[in-house]
């Protein structure tokens, strides 16, 4: 079997690096390592959650823990339901926007506050490659409760006018994964008109891998929006812990200016709150924090770092380029629903268009997208990097991987956790011609170093 253990959560192939006995041995080393008394188990759609959650459960009830069942459902509802149900972890069977053939799980202790590397999933890892876990003498029970009505009254609670959004016309696209069925009561309870496209949960996931980054997935949302009628489009990866949008034209929108509309947002309702912001483009959320009187907090990539800032700040929103979106009355945890009701509710008050929004954003700070170069020496080459473009430099910021701004551009440029690649992330101050040549020397840069 190989590794599924990672930086923040666990996944692997199933029958390569996951199966039904490594389920079972989890359960049991969470169970050793934080003596739990209430555990709540969700799972995707995909065809091997059932079973892997099944033996999870049985892991668990083995070490002791009561398991509480909530069948089906997105990775936000197990961060919801844990609260909820006064439990002191949660585990969520789901591979995200992997293939169908993998699976894995994202686990949370009390309070929803994640379990990742150096917090305790490594340490799972070492109990579980070790092997020979077995229960103690308590066995624990099972039983299945449904939180949707609770989890639905929550998501609706983030909404201070709801019928702003009344006859809205949308177009969704949960990619057969899990969002689906929340769309529906969505739909119902706001007096929506959604066209949804491959609404319902298919593990098979016959119309691709359900992961909207990936721009041929965007084509069914996009070619739908540009038939007109609708005010903006919503895609979610599998487990529905993300959301992308479309203007009303087809558009795709970068995560990074939703950021922005969110922080602004959050701070018209909570003025002078924090912001938590990742380090990769950071100029338009920090002017439009400051103009809404808040303070911008720039903290490292990563859904755990991130909750992990927010809490300590107790700040209002923290929000990443890569679609993550999180809420401090969401436990400060992520989710794909809160993001796209928020923006609706703005296009109903503002009385603009989506690309209306957007446009002096992307105008005034355009960005280059994440651009992935492999390299083994990610190290040496970050360095001379460094060397580079430090000189005249406003300044170096090493919050995660290096962050270099000059007065009219700035970049950061990071490690992956996983694969031998480094990520460029490149912004200027409204120069769409100096953002073209400064993206083409520094990947040209990276290529020489490489």
């Amino acid at each position: 079997m190989g590794d599924p253990f990672l930086a923040y959560d666990i996944r692997g192939r199933i029958g390569e690096d996951l199966d039904e006995d490594t389920a079972r041995d989890i359960g049991l080393a969470f169970c050793h390592l934080f003596e739990p008394g209430r555990v709540v188990v969700g799972r995707d759609v995909r065809l091997s959650s059932e079973a892997i959650a099944s033996s999870l459960s049985l892991g668990l009830m083995e070490g002791g823990a009561d398991v509480i069942d909530i069948g089906l459902c997105g990775t936000e509802t197990v961060y919801f339901a844990t609260p909820y149900l006064d439990a002191d972890g949660g585990f969520m069977v789901t591979a995200s926007h992997n293939p169908a053939n993998y699976n894995g799980m994202k686990i949370v202790r009390r309070d929803s506050v994640p379990v990742y590397g150096n917090n305790g999933l490594h340490a799972m890892g070492d109990l579980v490659k070790k092997g020979g876990l077995k229960g103690g003498g308590r066995e624990g029970g099972l039983r299945e409760v449904d939180v949707t009505d609770e989890y639905i009254r929550t998501l609706l609670s983030f909404l201070t006018d709801r019928p702003l959004l009344e006859g809205f016309s949308l177009v969704t696209d949960a990619g057969n994964g899990c969002a689906g069925p929340v769309m529906d009561r969505l739909e119902e309870e706001l007096l929506l008109d959604a066209v949804k496209l491959h609404n319902d949960p298919d593990g098979r996931f016959p119309n691709g891998v359900p992961n909207p980054l990936l721009p041929e997935m965007r084509t069914a949302c996009s070619s739908e929006m540009r038939k007109g009628g609708h005010v903006m489009g919503i895609a979610w990866d599998g487990d529905h812990d993300r959301c992308f949008f479309f203007d009303e034209k087809g558009g795709f929108i970068d995560g990074y200016y939703i950021v922005g509309l969110l922080a602004k947002s959050m701070l018209s309702a909570s003025p002078g709150d924090k912001i938590i912001h990742d380090p990769r483009l950071t100029w338009n959320t920090i002017r439009i924090v400051k103009e809404k009187g808040g303070t911008p907090i720039m903290n490292r990539t990563g859904h755990a770092f991130i909750k992990e800032r927010m809490r300590r700040e107790d700040a209002i929103y923290g929000g990443e380029m890569s679609a993550h979106h999180y809420f401090r009355d969401f436990h400060y945890c992520d989710t794909g629903m809160v993001p796209w009701l928020l923006v609706l509710e703005m296009i109903g008050r503002d009385k603009r268009t989506l690309s209306d929004m957007v446009r002096g954003m992307a105008e005034d700070f355009p960005v280059s997208g994440e651009i992935n170069r492999r390299v083994e020496d990610q190290i040496g080459v970050m360095e001379g990097i460094e060397e580079r473009y430090r000189k005249g430099a406003l300044s170096v910021d090493r919050t995660d991987g290096i962050s270099i701004e000059h007065e009219y551009f700035r970049f950061n440029l990071r490690a992956s956790n996983t694969e031998p690649l480094l990520r460029l992330n490149v912004e200027t101050r409204g120069d769409r011609e100096l953002l073209g040549k400064k993206t083409s020397e520094i990947l040209s840069l990276i290529d020489s170093l490489a």
